[in-house]
């Protein structure tokens, strides 16, 4: 399960069915990009409170965010607090409350906390399917749910544009309360920091040297490929083509809404498992960012009986914050996903990208070698937190294939069984002479030296995105210092050292 920052989703006075949940979602952000269009004067007289709205996902009201109690309006009572309401709504007895910690420059953040001494195995909470928004719910058809999520469109993309029309709606809205949570989140991790899709390039810069600065340029690219097919989801699913005729996705949002609405919908989904299709990506109240994560945890949200539930994996004291994990992700993952890193997190790794030369005359030898023993023509190996020199080991008999140039080694090694080449010292000493300035290049593309990271990192006034990047690239400098200890090691155990390395005009390709 991947567990994605999910605050409580309120719900209003009676649980909808899917046409009535589409009846609600009208456009929250109409700001059509064509004024000239056929539909802009049926937009046109909503475009204030689009444009008021359109700093976040779900720009919030800041005056109602500390609120605590039920307000009275119009006479009547609407409760603020999520859990309260939560109650109203069917959640049955639960044993957490909403606590509240301290963000500088920003409305303070929930958490769910325990409301009781609770030992391991106990359910915390369960929360019923009808709380549980989906994509099925959302569209109102599994079918159109399981084709869109199978084809041009993520979970994610169809989410966010549902959450899009549902702010147009305000107080109105079935959701309102949940958005309002979403207000107050805004998609930030655990120490208030947004996902890096949303830094802007300063920030970016802080991640150079990482793949990390890449991916975010990738998946950047990835949510803008997903916002120019909206349209898809809008005419595909019925019950939103039905009730609002008018509100063309790629007309009604702005590109950067939608990228921070996907953004804040990727933070807080809870990827369930043994469920269908169209409602393995489910917005769960009490869910992430409410729960924190925890590396060493295991226990996650669960489809049980027409709920969702957490059984906890640990005691608990009344008071203490409750976690649960994330599923097994490496720390760039948390970055780009949630907003933080996890410096205990074991399944912290970086990538090494190995191929075969093309160029080489015996290439296609080579290849049928490689897959014979499970490996690619491009092989991408995982060099896990701690593992480090195992990881290199595990590189050497696909890089040795690499080295081989004389065609009677080669038919040697196509009659072998294994991933044995033949080796000599003058070959073992290039390879790991290779790998040895892969690490050391890759090192040299951070701009800073691990003293000069726990020098940073001890500064108590460091910016929150400044400290993660930090933390990100400190755990990833140190995973490729072993890396690099590990092939020094292997150097040092050659039987002489003053030998020349083999030349090698195929060698493999390392990014």
């Amino acid at each position: 399960m991947e567990v994605s920052y999910l605050h409580h989703i309120p719900f209003s006075s009676s649980i909808r069915s899917p046409s009535s949940i589409s009846r609600v979602s009208h456009a929250f952000l109409q700001n059509p990009r064509n004024q000239n269009s056929p539909f802009s004067r049926i937009r046109r007289r909503n475009l204030c409170s689009a444009c008021r709205s359109a700093d976040t996902l779900v720009a919030g009201s800041p005056k109602e965010e500390g609120n605590s109690g039920p307000l009275v309006r119009n006479g009547e009572v609407e409760v603020a607090d999520l859990k309260s309401w939560m109650h109203s709504q069917g959640l049955p007895p639960c044993k957490v409350v909403l606590k509240e910690r301290p963000v500088h420059g920003h409305p303070p953040i929930h958490y769910v906390a325990a409301s009781e001494d609770l030992e391991a195995g106990d359910v915390a909470f369960s929360v019923p399917n009808s709380l549980v928004v989906t994509l099925e719910r959302v569209l109102g058809n599994e079918t159109i749910a399981e084709l869109l999520a199978t084809n041009k469109l993520s979970e994610l993309a169809c989410l966010a544009l549902y959450l899009m029309y549902e702010k147009k709606q305000g107080k109105n809205s079935f959701w309102y309360p949940y958005i309002r949570e979403l207000d107050r989140q805004r998609g930030r991790g655990q120490l208030a920091v947004e996902s890096p899709l949303l830094w802007s390039e300063r920030e970016l810069a802080y991640l150079t040297g990482s793949p990390t600065k890449a991916e975010v340029v990738e998946r950047d690219e990835g949510i803008k490929r997903e916002y120019n097919e909206l349209d898809t989801v809008w005419f595909m699913a019925g019950s939103l083509f039905q009730q609002y005729p008018y509100d063309i996705p790629t007309e009604a949002f702005p590109f950067e809404i939608f990228k921070q609405a996907f953004v804040a919908v990727q933070s807080c989904v809870v990827h369930l498992q043994k469920v269908t299709l169209a409602r393995r990506f489910a917005l769960v109240p009490l869910g992430p960012p409410l729960l924190a994560y925890k590396s060493s945890c295991k226990a996650m949200l669960t489809a049980v009986d027409g709920s969702v539930q957490l059984v906890v994996d640990r005691p608990y004291k009344a008071g203490d914050s409750i976690v649960v994990w994330c599923g097994p992700q490496p720390n760039s993952r948390l970055l780009l996903n949630y907003g933080f890193v996890d410096e205990d997190n074991p399944y912290d790794r970086i990538v090494v990208e190995a191929s075969l030369n093309t160029e080489d005359p015996q290439y296609q030898d080579k290849r049928m070698v490689a897959q014979r023993n499970g490996r690619l023509t491009v092989q991408v190996f995982h060099v896990y937190v701690g593992r480090e020199k195992e990881a290199v080991s595990d590189m050497l008999p696909y890089l040795r294939l690499g080295y081989v140039t004389d065609p009677s080694e080669m038919q040697s090694v196509i009659s072998s069984q294994g991933p044995v080449c033949p080796v000599s010292p003058c070959m073992e000493r290039a390879v790991l002479d290779q790998l040895s300035d892969y690490f050391k290049g890759r090192l040299s593309g951070y701009p800073t030296s691990l003293s000069e990271d726990d020098a940073l990192l001890a500064d108590g006034n460091l910016a929150p995105k400044r400290r993660v990047a930090v933390q990100l690239l400190k755990l990833e400098k140190k995973m490729l210092n072993a890396c690099l200890q590990a092939t020094v090691e292997l150097i040092s155990q050659l039987p002489d050292l003053t030998i020349s390395p083999c030349p090698a005009p195929y060698a493999p390709l390392l990014k």
